[in-house]
């Protein structure tokens, strides 16, 4: 297979950014995104010239590195499929792909496709966690949690902080994120003692980073790669209604 790819360019934040164009040939169909980009490296970096920068690292899926928004969707559209996992038999042969960085006032691009994503970090750092020291390991049975709750913490819990969610957003919002992060955490009884303080500083934290508001549209829910649900964003506002009618 062979493509064309107009990839985004950026040697660092203060410089202006273009798109360029390089071949991408002898590409096997198996191949997942990120090693076609590492062929065409390899072929750059032969030629002398500078290589494209991306984030990876587990190239599983599971990690949330692989931010690309190919061919103007964030992880090239393939549902429940981060783009580390996108195999480019889902391609054309000879189709001209656009590869991008997320595009986010919250999400400033480092260089070509890195983006810093630390605000992710803070928005984690102001209450996603249980602080109360729970000793040794408890047997699994001492403290019973209803199936239906265990399974909601868990299917929010599978959010990978990709950031796609906001990359596809028109509004730039960090709601789906946010919200598997409180949820994960509030459905359970260890996360319930910080229950309203935890949605409390999250929400904060996310609207003092600069990311926008939530319209619904569900553009969040159909790019990303772990299918969270946009019932998680009902339950956050319900949390943080409850939360700031009890004082917050």
């Amino acid at each position: 297979m062979t493509f064309t790819l107009r990839i985004w360019r950026l040697k660092n934040a203060s410089a202006p950014g273009r798109f360029e164009t390089y071949p991408a040939k002898d590409v096997i169909p198996d191949m997942s995104f990120l090693e076609m980009l590492d062929v065409v490296n390899e072929d750059l970096i032969a030629r002398g010239e500078e290589p494209i920068a991306f984030d990876s690292d587990c190239r599983e899926g599971i990690c949330g590195m692989c931010s690309l928004v190919i061919n103007g969707v964030a992880h090239g559209g393939h549902r429940g499929t981060a783009a580390c996992q996108l195999h480019m038999r889902h391609f054309r042969d000879g189709s001209t792909i656009t590869i991008e960085p997320w595009r986010a006032r919250a999400f400033p691009v480092v260089k070509d496709l890195v983006t810093n994503r630390s605000a992710f970090d803070r928005i984690i750092q102001a209450g996603g966690f249980i602080s109360a020291n729970t000793g040794g390991a408890p047997d699994g049975n001492a403290l019973p949690v209803p199936k239906d709750a265990a399974e909601a913490s868990m299917d929010a819990a599978a959010c990978i902080g990709c950031g796609a969610c906001v990359a596809v957003c028109k509004n730039a919002s960090a709601m789906l994120f946010v919200a598997a992060k409180v949820s994960h955490l509030n459905l359970l009884p260890q996360g319930k003692a910080e229950k309203e303080r935890r949605v409390l500083n999250m929400v904060r934290q996310m609207d003092a980073e600069g990311f926008g508001n939530c319209t619904v549209t569900g553009s969040c829910e159909a790019v990303c790669p772990k299918e969270i649900s946009l019932s998680f964003i009902a339950r956050m506002n319900r949390d943080y209604g409850l939360a700031m009618l009890k004082g917050g």
